[in-house]
């Protein structure tokens, strides 16, 4: 009888553990569930805080590549464009040498040898500007742009359409098929 007792006390006591077991075993589930559940919402975090600093690296990147272009851009422009002020003050000084030349009637000999020493130092500006890519604007017999003539005066001419350049009065200038000066004309109406 004795050992009925024990034999029934011990499986008692092994389905006593065994339900502790269970227990600890479902607290353990439990527990390991809820730190995979944070543990996925850190690495959705993660993931997430690396697309986002991936996404601004980028638009950093193209915002430094857009940055180097415009800057190009505006070196080039800059270059290309930098004797403009110079070019645009040496204007009037060619304009006083063509008014000089065009006083060529009723001369004496000296001062056809000075007019001569204007025209030399007239043709070496015209061959400077040239070598800059300075170009007269042509206007003569042709429809009044706006971009290129500045009219002037307005006449009534037979024979020619009305909106025609007539006459020039100032020469306009292009640097680099830029207007750096208009013409200033005269224009049919």
């Amino acid at each position: 009888m004795g050992e009925k007792v024990k034999e029934e006390a011990c499986p008692k006591v092994e389905v006593v553990e065994s339900q502790q077991d269970k227990k600890s075993e479902e607290v353990v589930e439990a527990i390991t569930e809820e730190q995979e559940k944070e543990h996925k919402n850190k690495l959705n975090d993660a993931y997430n805080k690396i697309s986002e600093l991936e996404d601004k690296l980028i638009r950093q990147n193209a915002d430094m590549v857009n940055y180097r272009k415009r800057k190009e851009e505006e070196v080039n422009r800059m270059l290309k464009f930098c004797n403009e002020d110079l070019i645009k003050d040496i204007l009037p000084i060619l304009d006083n040498f063509e008014r000089a030349i065009s006083m060529d009637t009723n001369l004496t000999d000296e001062e056809k040898k000075f007019l001569d020493g204007f025209k030399m130092v007239y043709t070496h500006l015209q061959n400077v500007m040239e070598k800059f890519d300075v170009k007269m604007i042509d206007t003569n017999n042709i429809p009044f742009n706006p971009v290129y003539h500045n009219a002037i005066l307005l006449e009534k001419r037979e024979g020619v359409e009305p909106g025609m350049v007539i006459e020039i009065l100032q020469k306009g200038y292009l640097l680099k098929d830029k207007v750096i000066r208009t013409a200033m004309v005269k224009v049919s109406e």
